[in-house]
């Protein structure tokens, strides 16, 4: 399996994939709309290949904590996989390689909406740990943050605001 950067040629496969593995097609449709905007990182949509086809697909995007100032991070969503390829590693390696070039890429944190079971391996931890909130309504453990830097998310409290592509305004 090769993890790598989209290209444009991936673009119908990544809309398939992530229609599939949420059997909807609102996720692919949130993946589009970040692709044209502004919040989309070059280098951080990334595809799982296997044999030449794509089963998987990760997306970090810029985002804002808005407190008393607003702090840039990442929000990590959605992860997808081909339902037949899911429970064999590959969302945790999307996972794993799209923190890694994050990191690289200079950011220093990423958030994101879900799994109190699946995130914490990856780091993750509950948000109001550091004083982050959602800006709806979802239990708390669902509401997750990792530092890519020591100390990255200290003294930063406020509230997570999605970007406009995700249609929850």
């Amino acid at each position: 399996m090769i993890i790598r950067a989209e290209r444009p040629d991936d673009v119908a496969s990544i809309s398939d994939v992530n229609g599939r593995a949420f059997q909807q097609d609102d996720e692919g449709k949130i993946v589009e709309r970040i692709r044209v905007g502004e919040h989309f990182v070059p280098g951080l949509s990334l595809v799982a290949e296997e044999n030449g086809h794509i089963v998987g697909h990760i997306l970090l995007s810029k985002t804002k904590i808005m407190g008393a100032e607003a702090y840039d991070t990442l929000i990590l969503g959605p992860v997808a996989v081909l339902p037949e390829f899911q429970r064999q590693g590959i969302g945790g390696t999307l996972v794993i390689e799209g923190l890694r070039r994050a990191r690289e890429l200079g950011f220093d944190s990423v958030i994101l909406v879900g799994h109190s079971e699946y995130y914490p391996r990856f780091g993750f931890e509950k948000a109001s740990k550091w004083g982050i909130e959602c800006p709806f309504d979802v239990p708390d453990e669902a509401c997750m943050a990792v530092e890519l830097a020591d100390g990255a998310l200290k003294g930063k409290p406020g509230i997570i605001q999605f970007p406009k592509e995700f249609g929850l305004e």
